[in-house]
């Protein structure tokens, strides 16, 4: 089973005249990153919010929206009186000097910043216990979609460690054909330098073996194929969080599938690393979008 980093998650609820609607976007991340939009009345909550999420969601870049709109009648207005006369007696003195008249004095100093503005509005502890449900709920929601996204990437991740493992059986019959290339290839070249009867045979076989020895790749060919196996059991294991395990063992592979490569010295199973190559970096990119 596997989790996906991007996701989305909403829910809403009514608690006490307040219409509470919590959205969630996840992307993918190394770490947990949050970026919260959030209405005054939930400022002094920010750091539990982030905790709860942290705990929830584990990891990824989350952009957190929460609106809080109050249903039925206006909220309370109150007019900071001490201001208005401050700017009253001001543009009164303003006016006099230039002559101006004062009747639509009163409707523009309502207008002036700070003069009219909404009662300050608090948060019980109870209503904050509502709203933290909401945003439980929204980070269920975002949980069942990241899940919905990670079916299809264990589908496509499980293909392409299978695509590696069947290129791996394809090198078995050719590296009978490279042993015969190679013995070949520096026999003739021995014959056109020193010719076939200056230089001894015992000795040519002895060196032969020692460097086919060193180009031997039989202990990568299995810890590649014991990663692979690595893999899908893991992958298959129960738990959310797998990406960076995921990550670390393909290293491991791309490890293994480097060094054959580096070690064929024959051109028809270098065109299979090459191949091997290419589903080890898809298999990287879906990785990253891992829990």
């Amino acid at each position: 089973m596997l989790y996906s980093m991007t996701g989305f998650g909403r829910a809403e609820a009514t608690i006490h005249n307040r219409q509470v609607v919590v959205e969630i976007k996840s992307l993918n991340g190394k770490q947990f990153d949050a970026i919260t939009k959030l209405p005054p009345i939930l400022r002094s909550y920010e750091l539990d919010m982030r905790n709860i999420l942290n705990t929830l969601l584990m990891r990824g870049t989350l952009d957190i929206t929460v609106a809080i709109r109050q249903e039925g009648a206006s909220k309370p207005m109150t007019v900071n009186t001490g201001l208005a006369v401050f700017y009253y007696q001001s543009m009164k003195q303003i006016a006099e000097q230039l002559g101006l008249p004062e009747e639509s004095m009163l409707s523009t100093l309502m207008r002036m910043p700070e003069v009219v503005a909404p009662e300050q509005d608090l948060l019980s502890e109870a209503e904050w216990l509502e709203i933290k449900k909401v945003l439980e709920q929204a980070a269920e929601v975002l949980m069942q979609h990241r899940k919905h996204e990670g079916e299809a990437l264990y589908k496509d991740l499980n293909s392409r460690i299978q695509n590696i493992e069947r290129l791996l059986q394809e090198i078995i019959p050719l590296e009978t054909q490279r042993t015969e290339k190679i013995r070949t290839r520096l026999q003739q070249n021995m014959n056109e330098m020193v010719g076939k009867e200056n230089y001894d045979t015992n000795r040519f076989e002895q060196e032969m073996i020692f460097y086919l020895e060193r180009i031997d790749f039989t202990e990568e060919k299995t810890r590649l194929k014991q990663h692979c196996s690595y893999f899908h059991d893991t992958i298959a294991k129960d738990g959310i969080s797998k990406g960076k395990v995921l990550g670390f063992i393909l290293q491991e592979i791309g490890r293994e599938i480097n060094t054959l490569g580096s070690k064929a010295n024959d051109a028809a199973i270098q065109q299979v690393v090459i191949h091997m190559k290419d589903e080890l970096e898809k298999a990287k990119e879906q990785v990253l979008n891992i829990l």
